[in-house]
């Protein structure tokens, strides 16, 4: 629901001149986020504005408009997102005794009467829901930034300009940002170096010089006396995930405690004031989600898919099938590559960082569908990092039992041996033996890539190596050095995590939010739809992580436990099936309807000018991958991706 921006500056300066008008234009940047009413608040005084649009869910009267200020009008917020428990938050505030005079239903006031009550943090440990928060303490001053603990919500600040004249901004998406005459954005080159590797900017990050973003579980508090931003995570999933286990539920128990979970947090998600449905692939995640929905519901629940031409690509015919059994009112919308490639013109617009998940393209027009019916969507994202859903985890765990018992030097000579044998080379040796499928690796790109994940000194190398579209993406970015990593630098405690659950944790606190969610949020808000993940309930990571990794993992099946309550709505027969996900034939595209538009983004005295990429090495990427010598299909479009976005914003 909704975007929040706003700034503080110092009084009797500048920036503050005209401090309505500023926040006005920041808030019609993000106008997609909320095109159900709009408000703000500026004290010139105090040298604060807040701005927020609404997406209009729960309370659609006057009583839920923000910004609000609490009762004890000590308290002024903007917030985006949904305290989905903020019923049985009024229950407890009211046994208080100091509950304020209600003035609607809105979870916002109930957010506010809990602060003015327990204080922010005590609050907010009390709330199931995602969430970006902007409060405003009127008797300190001080400005408190807050993220949903799993990263649903996103939240940028940052100061810009200099001494008395500098502003702190803040706000859902960037787009904002470039509004204020404050921004002058000069690009980070060093974030460049991860987003080419794994194709978004990650952690706190930001694109921009200047500016963070808030993590996931983590509150930034500021002020004009105390400028720096004093973070902490109230939080913390990495702990959450290496903590030491209790005794082993047996099957039967962990089965319903899941079950039981899982229908409440879904109960919880469906609460809504305006029409709602459900994204459904015909996996296991969405079928979970839309199974406990039906269940919980007297009528059909409304859900959508979208279905591709190409069988091998296709879902929405498991899809139609799961939502036949369960008797959904179900909408599909079978696309062809034109209409795919049509969006990525939008894509630099909608996601203002740059960011080059190829799967955005069919979120957005799955969102896009679902719009045209309904105003909020639950999703299953999250089951494949909580429940062990990724290929990759079983992959990765068993080459480093075959890794470990051969000393590191010598892997490494052996895998350097084999990377110096040109792919071409390779690729006519490995023909007779091994054909490559039209689009995919070739063998001797393959056979490189395999002598990489061989040089891992140790599983979180591995993991970053397996996560990593474009390895040695350092080389390609002029002037920049690869920025400290959760992946590399400051990887979270281990506990006692096997290697599956290891990727897992990793997973959950850098893949998660900074690429799924990240994709979720940017193409569902550019359509006004709100999308709600019930599986990122905090409730069920602390419980899932809790529980020995065979609940996730078990006879050679991922997400054991969660298939487990699937199959009490929907026979195991409809969802037993390889992983297929959202996948588009970038590669192939790239040789073909694309070639172009690639090549103009990709010109070498384009490049030279704009002075961010090594000419000869992407213009060596481009002929490989033309002449079919290697796949470079993913690499080149999170070139691709940054290129658009620097047209876009330059």
């Amino acid at each position: 629901m909704c975007g929040i921006t706003g700034y503080l500056w110092y009084p009797g300066h500048a920036p503050g001149a005209d401090a309505a008008a500023q926040l006005t234009a920041m808030m019609a940047a993000i106008g997609h986020r909320g095109p159900d009413s709009q408000g703000q608040w500026v004290d010139t005084d105090a040298g604060v504005a807040l701005g927020h649009l609404r997406l209009a869910i729960v309370d659609l009267s006057p009583a839920g408009h923000q910004p609000m200020v609490s009762a004890s009008e000590r308290y002024q917020i903007v917030y985006n997102g949904e305290i989905y428990n903020h019923q049985s938050l009024r229950a407890e505030i009211e046994a208080t005794g100091k509950a304020p005079n209600w003035r609607g239903h809105s979870d916002t006031e109930t957010l506010l009467a809990g602060i003015d009550i327990w204080g922010l943090e005590d609050t907010i440990a009390q709330t199931q829901g995602m969430f970006a928060i902007a409060l405003w303490d009127r008797q300190d001053r001080t400005l408190t930034l807050v993220r949903d603990r799993l990263g649903e919500k996103p939240l940028y600040f940052g100061w810009q300009g200099q001494g008395r004249d500098a502003v702190f901004l803040f706000g859902s998406e960037l787009k904002a940002f470039h509004a204020h005459p404050q921004f002058t954005p000069e690009i980070r080159r060093d974030a460049l170096i991860p987003m080419l590797r794994h194709g978004h900017v990650p952690e706190d990050l930001v694109i921009y010089d200047g500016l963070m973003k808030l993590r996931p579980g983590e509150m930034a508090v500021v002020s004009l006396d105390a400028p720096e931003p004093q973070r902490h995570f109230y939080w913390d999933g990495g702990a959450v995930a290496a903590q030491p286990r209790g005794p082993a539920p047996d099957d039967a128990t962990a089965i319903a405690e899941l079950d039981d979970l899982l229908q409440d947090a879904v109960g919880q998600q469906m609460m809504s004031d305006v029409p709602l449905g459900a994204f459904l692939s015909g996996g296991i995640d969405s079928s979970v989600i839309v199974g406990l929905m039906q269940h919980l519901s007297d009528t059909p629940v409304h859900t959508f898919s979208i279905g591709f031409h190409e069988a091998r690509y296709n879902e929405a015919v498991f899809a139609k099938d799961v939502a036949d059994h369960l008797g959904t009112h179900h909408t599909e919308l079978y696309l062809g590559d034109t209409d795919l490639r049509d969006v990525i013109p939008e894509l630099p617009q909608i996601y203002d960082e740059p960011f080059a998940d190829s799967s955005q393209i069919p979120t957005y027009l799955v969102a896009k569908l679902a719009r045209e019916h309904v105003t909020v969507a639950l999703s299953g994202d999250g089951g494949d990092e909580l429940f062990c859903g990724y290929d990759r985890y079983r992959q990765g765990a068993k080459l480093m039992k075959a890794m470990r018992p051969v000393p590191h030097p010598l892997r490494k000579l052996g895998a350097g041996a084999l990377q110096s044998i040109p792919a071409p080379f390779l690729n006519r040796i490995m023909e007779p033996f091994r054909a490559t499928p039209q689009g995919k690796e070739p063998n001797g790109q393959r056979l490189h890539r395999l002598a990489a994940y061989a040089k891992s000194r140790n599983l979180e190398e591995l993991h970053r190596t397996l996560v990593s579209w474009w390895r040695d993406a350092e080389s390609a970015v002029i002037g920049a050095a690869s920025p400290p990593s959760i992946l590399a630098d400051h990887l979270p405690p281990r506990g006692d995590l096997g290697d599956m659950e290891r990727m897992m944790q990793l997973d959950m606190l850098a893949y998660m939010p900074d690429d799924i969610l990240c994709k979720v949020d940017r193409a569902t808000m550019a359509v006004a739809l709100e999308s709600r993940a019930p599986l990122l309930d905090h409730r069920v990571a602390e419980f899932i992580w809790g529980l020995p990794p065979a609940f996730k993992h078990r006879d050679g099946k991922s997400k054991w436990l969660l298939r487990q309550v699937l199959y009490k709505y929907v026979p195991a027969a409809l969802i037993e099936r390889p992983k297929m996900g959202f996948e588009v034939p970038i590669g192939l595209w790239l040789r073909g309807g694309l070639r172009d538009w690639a090549e103009e983004l990709l010109a070498p005295h384009r490049l030279q000018n704009e002075g961010f990429l090594d000419p000869k090495i992407v213009s060596r990427m481009w002929r490989e991958h033309i002449a079919e010598s290697h796949n470079w299909g993913q690499p080149l479009w999170n070139i691709l991706m940054f290129q658009a976005w620097l047209e876009r914003y330059k």
